[in-house]
């Protein structure tokens, strides 16, 4: 994919603060990057006692993310594959990761996206989500407030929303969003 040639602009090599705070205040367990990319996430969890998966259809990042893993002999599963796809794993995740996978996915995607969560995320474990809001229903990039608040309902049924912030991507509206998935 061409966004994997030369340096991605979102591909700091830098984790972000939110999951930094998540990870000080969370005891290491299993965690799931969904559009992993080439591992910046995978690696500083990984690296904070995570045993980590992730999940991304670029051929490239793919490759990117398991030779930093190799590299500093972290071990993982990173997999090419779509997240709108359920995948198999042997046990659930205590977290699920999303830094801007979701607001990527068509309508159609996005549903499946949204069942496949119940399957990853195990009872009492927490669902990370970093997305690009539209400025209108029609945009091309980035998620309507409506449909997160139409996940928000999908997933309230069960879950919990653990907090949500806007945080704004440069001058792009976005938000974080944390869910708990109750035992």
């Amino acid at each position: 994919m061409k966004r994997y040639l030369g340096q991605p602009r979102w591909d700091t090599g830098i984790s972000p603060p939110e999951l930094m705070t998540y990870i000080q205040a969370h005891s290491p367990g299993r965690a799931l990057d969904l559009g992993c990319g080439s591992g910046t996430n995978l690696v500083t969890l990984a690296e904070h006692g995570w045993q980590v998966a992730g999940i991304d259809y670029v051929p490239k990042a793919i490759r990117l993310a398991r030779r930093r893993l190799v590299r500093l002999k972290l071990k993982q599963a990173v997999r090419l594959g779509d997240a709108a796809k359920l995948q198999a794993f042997d046990r659930p995740f205590d977290l699920v990761l999303d830094i801007g996978c979701f607001h990527s996915l068509s309508d159609a995607e996005k549903l499946a996206y949204q069942k496949n969560l119940d399957v990853y995320l195990k009872p009492g474990g927490d669902y990370l989500l970093y997305a690009h809001l539209k400025e209108a229903p029609d945009a091309a990039h980035g998620i309507w407030e409506g449909d997160l608040m139409a996940f928000s309902r999908f997933l309230d049924e069960k879950w919990r929303v653990e907090s949500s912030e806007n945080k704004p991507d440069g001058n792009r509206p976005a938000i974080w969003v944390q869910f708990n998935k109750p035992n």
